[in-house]
């Protein structure tokens, strides 16, 4: 694909101004493209006298795509249970399968799971591919991989969603390169491109500064990973069944390059945001580190994770583990608390999704009142410690 100035340009320079990324210069009295285009195209719909042209190289692409069929849910398994992510990703999986006619598939790989497949079934899918093998009882780069490659070429899904979990932002890649597709990683948004029937993953895109949709037209299956908690995990209906397709592995041991030496947890449950259903979160209004005590007394009292803000973390107030929002995590519990956080956009986007949301900030025009559910203006260090206290007296009653 190539940006050209053609011999009709008038040097009007508004295809300078509307430039992103400073790639159109004005020599003479025409424009010139520099070597940081990125060939985006926003300076071709704007020129007057339509001098700007963007061609699109000639493509070569042999894949049947009428061979692919069916939406699969890549359900991770974490020490015995499958991931809350791949459950929310099956209710959406179901949408997506619906509109195309087509079905909604399970994918579990792992060893003695096939109790799973109950709620897979229950979480709204026709069918389980499930692959059991001792080399696969735990995540591994290699294994997953290979199972995960010889699946989609045996049976030729049209779309993959996986969790923009560590596991699954280490196997998508890998897998999208073996199968030669794209993967649109980090997606907070799924839909159906109402022109050409394809999914249309939505992210965000220049630091969060816009959203991006994104589709892949040549290429199959379409392939994204998608934040946990984006979207609700369906009421699961137990009375559901389907068809088990199960697949030996051909994954040998000799074929692994790492081993599992042990499990370590570092994180408690206080850190474990995806799955809690009560965060208290703290940002730059605690004003000082020592203050994130309070947050925690909280969280503790009420069962809750705790979370921070950007800010909170570039102060190194907390690790980045804990970190709520467009650059960290997505979250949708229960109850939200929002204590000393303003409402930056970012830190909504991450948060936007919980039940009930209740603010505690001392400027009562903070943005984050305009979301929240409860709001209570006042110090947060004033604040909290009642709160705390109240939870405690209501617990012990």
């Amino acid at each position: 694909m190539a940006v050209t100035v053609t011999q009709e340009c008038i040097g009007c320079g508004v295809c300078e101004q509307v430039c992103p990324f400073g790639a159109i210069e004005m020599q003479g009295s025409k424009a010139f493209i520099t070597e940081a285009c990125t060939q985006c195209g926003a300076c071709v719909g704007v020129c007057p006298v339509k001098a700007i042209q963007r061609e699109d190289e000639a493509k070569q692409v042999t894949m049947d795509k009428t061979e692919y069929r069916d939406v699969w849910v890549f359900v991770e398994v974490a020490e015995g249970k499958p991931r809350s992510v791949g459950l929310e990703l099956l209710g959406e999986g179901r949408k997506l399968a619906d509109f195309m006619g087509q079905n909604l598939a399970g994918v579990l790989i792992g060893n003695n799971i096939a109790e799973l497949t109950n709620e897979v079934f229950a979480a709204g899918a026709n069918k389980v591919y499930l692959v059991e093998a001792d080399e696969l009882a735990h995540y591994n780069t290699d294994g997953y991989t290979a199972t995960f490659t010889d699946l989609i070429n045996t049976y030729k899904p049209s779309v993959i969603l996986m969790g923009a979990t560590n596991d699954g932002r280490d196997l998508g890649p890998r897998v999208a390169c073996r199968v030669g597709t794209g993967l649109t990683a980090d997606c907070t948004g799924l839909g159906i491109d109402e022109a050409t029937g394809l999914v249309a993953w939505t992210r965000p895109a220049f630091g969060g500064n816009i959203m991006a949709t994104i589709l892949c037209p040549e290429h199959r299956p379409q392939m994204g990973t998608v934040r946990p908690s984006v979207f609700k995990r369906q009421v699961p209906d137990y009375t559901r069944s389907g068809e088990i397709v199960r697949v030996a592995s051909k994954v040998k041991s000799q074929d692994i390059r790492t081993k599992l030496i042990d499990v370590l947890k570092v994180c408690t449950a206080s850190c474990n945001l995806e799955e809690a259903e009560i965060i208290v979160s703290g940002g730059r209004g605690l004003c000082k580190p020592e203050n994130f005590t309070l947050v925690e007394e909280l969280a503790n009292v009420l069962g809750g994770a705790v979370g921070a803000s950007r800010a909170a973390v570039d102060a190194g107030w907390k690790p980045a583990i804990h970190q709520i929002g467009q650059t960290g995590k997505t979250v949708g519990p229960k109850i939200y608390f929002a204590c000393g956080i303003s409402g930056a956009i970012q830190h909504m986007a991450g948060m936007s999704s919980s039940d009930i949301i209740i603010a505690i900030n001392k400027d009562p025009d903070a943005p984050i009142f305009n979301m929240a559910d409860y709001g209570i203006v006042g110090d947060v260090a004033e604040v909290l410690p009642v709160l705390t206290e109240e939870f405690r007296k209501i617990k012990a009653s």
